[in-house]
């Protein structure tokens, strides 16, 4: 059946944002920082995979692995030296720091590797199941099954760990947390890794699916998953899931119903709609902010 080949395929694509978006989801939720560098670090994901598959010999999962890990000390790295300072800055300071951080990093690695693209490694087998019609490829089973997984754990992670009760701790009020004992500093830096560690993971699948990579890869799923964060209600994490998923459902219709031209700019008129008609998003709740 068409419509659950395109279900599949847009869920597929739709769980890559979702990875990206709970970093900006979960940095937002805790500091109230929009990190544009986020996409960016994406980026350096996809090409850890890239050489750590191609040139090391690496497999799959632990390509993946070895991308997670370096993204999350690169995510602290980035947290320690640009955004720290910024704690009682104006949001303003934040955010154009953070688009500074994020031209640095792509330019760093034009500069570094050059700005060609490379042709990601098949590293998943092409096999393909028939399920009620549609054509089902082990790429898109991995993807899922290795994203609603990462999704797992890092559920399990904020409300069932020490770690994560500080993160929420944080996140609701950061002097109250700091006065109850909880180190804020350190706990922003996990934050920062654990968001880092996933857009890490959706850089290799992302890689693995679309199999083409370049340093400015991370600009356009970075600024989509945005909008998926944005859509489910920035700040809370079920929300980035959905709207990933979300997001990836539209982008893949939008393509089959033949404006494939279109699919870049139906995540911009989601953005738009969700900002006029319901702007905490579809989690979210409204409240008075005051400026």
């Amino acid at each position: 059946m068409e419509w659950l080949q395109q279900l599949v395929n847009g869920i597929s694509l739709g769980s890559i944002y979702a990875l990206i978006a709970l970093g900006y989801t979960m940095v937002y939720g805790i500091i109230k920082l929009i990190n544009f560098a986020h996409g960016d670090v994406f980026m350096i994901g996809a090409f850890i995979g890239f050489f750590a598959i191609s040139r090391w010999g690496f497999g799959f999962f632990p390509a993946l692995f070895l991308a997670m890990v370096v993204c999350a000390i690169i995510g602290v790295f980035i947290e320690r030296i640009a955004y720290k300072r910024l704690r009682n800055a104006t949001r303003i300071a934040a955010l154009i720091t953070a688009i500074g951080v994020s031209l640095l990093i792509e330019y760093t690695t034009i500069f570094f590797r050059g700005a060609q693209p490379e042709a990601y490694p098949d590293v998943i087998s092409n096999k393909s199941f028939h399920f009620l019609g549609a054509q089902i490829s082990m790429q898109s089973i991995m993807i899922l099954s290795v994203s609603i997984a990462l999704m797992i754990i890092l559920q399990f992670v904020v409300h069932k760990t020490k770690i994560g009760k500080a993160m929420r701790a944080v996140s609701y009020d950061v002097e109250a947390a700091r006065l109850m004992g909880i180190n804020v500093d350190n706990t922003i830096s996990v934050t920062f890794a654990i968001g880092s560690a996933l857009a890490g993971a959706a850089g290799v699948i992302f890689g693995v699916y679309y199999t083409k990579i370049d340093p400015l890869m991370g600009i356009i799923p970075g600024v989509k998953a945005f909008v998926a964060a944005v859509l489910g209600g920035i700040g809370i994490i079920p929300g980035a899931m959905a709207g990933g998923m979300v997001l990836g459902v539209v982008e893949t219709v939008v393509s089959a119903l033949g404006f494939s031209l279109w699919r870049d700019a139906a995540a911009f008129v989601i953005l738009i709609l969700i900002l006029i008609f319901r702007p905490s998003g579809i989690f979210g709740k409204n409240t008075r902010e005051k400026v």
